[in-house]
């Protein structure tokens, strides 16, 4: 799958720098490790669709993506035709959409979640060009996504992708409003994940539909750390009965373990700059658990990675100021 995804027909000319990244997300695969985001999330996509079932992508910019991350849709330089390399890559497969929608998020969100409600055996996804711009669907959030269910008995896979974080692209470029989602969570009616894992994003969005039930998924995605050289899976993580982990963290011997002195609960891309600063110093003394499911909460899974260390200093860490995020969530 993974070689067929990367393969143009004959006599299509593609750009240069997209051959480029075509051939180093083949290369990925080929080699078993270095897997980054952009092809874990075409992985799942291509499997699902392999297993029969159907994906449905829609966006300001998701042919693209916002951040030239995905390029799920290329454009031939001399003639302007236009292929979709997921549309065909199997003899039998499910049916592969991807819109570049208007800019109406609450339009397209609404005809999003009354598509996934028609058609459960199709992955339907929206994703919104920055996480922000979810406030334009605010009403469908509140009065259909996050309690349809209690409200007409009617379950809904649909994904919503949201770009969070905080690096410097002003008030309407930065946060999804991670609490607004975490404020509406009760009776597991919705899901919120923050992944920093590309296997763990495969797994997630894989989820979905091999589950013999539907629930809205939030999923905050990267932006910066999208090209982050350790924000890569190895093949084997994909695979070998693999699955989804609410919660992550690095292992450790048991000599290093008693080394630690301090655990940092955080969840998304702050991992990354915290592990880098961790290893610029070489702290020894630290050690990271990252809560990649925040609701519902998994409160078994984090007690058993932490319980190892019920004699330090346990802190929750995140890059958005202190009256919005996680914390508040976190804190009950």
């Amino acid at each position: 799958i993974g070689k067929s995804i990367h393969q143009f027909p004959e006599n299509f000319h593609v750009h240069k720098r997209i051959l480029k990244i075509f051939e180093n997300r083949k290369k990925s695969i080929e080699n078993e490790k270095g897997i980054d985001w952009s092809t874990a999330e075409s992985l799942a996509f291509a499997t699902l669709l392999k297993e029969g079932y159907g994906v449905r992508l829609s966006g300001q910019d998701v042919g693209r993506g916002t951040f030239s991350q995905r390029h799920a849709v290329l454009y031939d330089q001399e003639n302007e035709n236009r292929f979709v390399p997921l549309r065909h890559f199997a003899k039998e497969q499910g049916l592969f959409e991807i819109v570049d929608s208007f800019l109406s998020e609450f339009g397209v969100l609404g005809f999003e979640y009354g598509y996934s409600q028609t058609d459960p055996k199709t992955l339907v996804l929206w994703e919104a060009q920055f996480g922000d711009f979810a406030n334009g669907a605010q009403i469908i959030i509140d009065q259909f996504l996050t309690t349809g269910e209690r409200k007409w008995l009617r379950m809904s896979g649909l994904t919503i992708l949201l770009p969070h974080g905080h690096e410097g692209q002003g008030p309407e470029h930065t946060s999804s409003r991670l609490e607004r989602f975490l404020l509406m969570c009760a009776e597991d009616n919705i899901q919120v994940a923050n992944c920093t894992s590309p296997a763990n994003y495969f797994h997630i969005l894989r989820r979905q539909l091999l589950r013999d039930f539907r629930k809205p998924l939030i999923l905050m995605t990267p932006k910066s750390t999208l090209r982050h050289k350790k924000n890569t899976s190895s093949l084997d993580e994909f695979t070998n009965g693999s699955t989804f982990h609410r919660v992550l963290s690095n292992s450790l011997t048991d000599s290093e373990k008693k080394e630690i002195t301090r655990v940092i609960l955080c969840s998304g891309k702050i991992y990354f700059e915290l592990q880098d600063h961790i290893e610029k110093l070489n702290k020894k003394n630290i050690h990271i658990v990252r809560i990649e499911q925040l609701y519902p909460f998994p409160y078994e899974t984090l007690i058993d990675a932490i319980k190892s260390f019920s004699n330090c200093e346990i802190i929750w860490c995140q890059e958005e100021p202190k009256n919005i995020g996680a914390i508040g969530f976190m804190s009950l």
